[in-house]
């Protein structure tokens, strides 16, 4: 961690920056240390490619992120950090604009490096790592910035977003003990669940209900897919971003080992998400059509036809399961 806490030292004008359709551990992460490099008198700025998802709107400071245009930068720039991803791809048209601009890009992670795929050429990763957040929290006690309510509260956001309100901690006692360092510096942290996790519209609850009722078992039902099309989205008035939470209550059923949510952007093109229990690895899978992400939490983007790419994804959890 040394280097990249130098590099951050010895960096005065810095970009943030996080993966498209970002998430509370991307957002979380990049506005701690946007807060805390503001403490130490540094022209920092956050970019991102597409707009703040709605359901971070109510809570955030939506003035903080500026959105990614050609003609952003008119100087150069000394460092670029891209949270919770290792992947440029998600990132673009940004990553490109940036290698042109900046004298160093970095990745601060905690996802696997990919098997196929473009690889950073910097970065600091850290798989043991339940979350994002909890690498920059380390960064930010490196960088000897006191922390404050407006940085315990982005990196806790990061924290439970991540796992899952401490569901998923991978094994490690590291989260649990710097939401200890964090919690008396937050006013409210049940508001902070409440806007994560809470909130739920009537039309929400209407379109979850609709979506788990086309629920299709395979492999003795240890294989559950949902596929949700565009029209269902609209019909209920939501957004792209409301599926979320459909492909983890699917992995709630008892006897589901892989959850699979198919969510149909344009004509034969869907975001797959994947989500496993125990030893079971849908990393692999991911990749395997030009996705990532982690070993029990995955995705991708697709295009073909529903039934084949549906029949091919079987067919691998057949032989895995066997």
């Amino acid at each position: 961690m040394k280097p990249l806490v130098d590099l951050i030292k010895n960096s005065q004008k810095i970009v943030l920056t996080t993966h498209k359709d970002c998430d509370g551990d991307g957002l979380g992460s990049e506005l701690a240390l946007f807060y805390a490099l503001k403490k130490m008198g540094k022209d920092v700025q956050i970019v991102h490619v597409d707009l703040l998802p709605k359901r971070y709107e109510n809570f955030l400071n939506k003035d903080l992120f500026t959105l990614f245009r050609p003609t952003l930068f008119d100087s150069p720039i000394d460092l670029c950090l891209i949270f919770d991803t290792n992947d440029e791809r998600l990132i673009g048209p940004l990553f490109p604009e940036i290698q042109t601009v900046c004298k160093n890009i970095v990745f601060v992670d905690h996802h696997p490096l990919l098997k196929s795929g473009p690889l950073p050429t910097k970065a600091f990763i850290d798989t043991t790592a339940a979350s994002t957040g909890e690498i920059v929290f380390h960064v930010i006690k490196s960088l000897d910035v006191p922390l404050d309510s407006q940085i315990a509260e982005s990196l806790y956001l990061s924290i439970v977003f991540d796992t899952q309100l401490f569901r998923y901690v991978r094994r490690s006692v590291g989260s649990h003990q710097i939401a200890i360092e964090l919690l008396p510096l937050i006013p409210s942290p049940e508001a902070i669940h409440r806007n994560l996790f809470g909130g739920q519209t009537p039309e929400k609850i209407s379109f979850i209900s609709k979506a788990l009722g086309k629920i299709t078992y395979y492999l003795d039902n240890k294989v559950a897919i949902v596929l949700i099309h565009e029209k269902d989205i609209e019909e209920f008035g939501l957004t792209p971003e409301d599926t979320r939470d459909v492909v983890d209550k699917i992995l709630d059923i008892d006897c589901v080992e892989v959850a699979i949510l198919f969510r149909e952007d344009t004509k034969n093109r869907y975001k797959i998400s994947f989500r496993s229990k125990s030893t079971l690895d849908v990393l692999e899978v991911s990749e395997l059509f030009g996705g990532g992400g982690h070993h029990h939490a995955s995705g991708a983007m697709i295009e073909g036809e529903f039934l084949k790419i549906r029949d091919q994804i079987i067919e691998y959890f057949k032989k895995k399961l066997e």
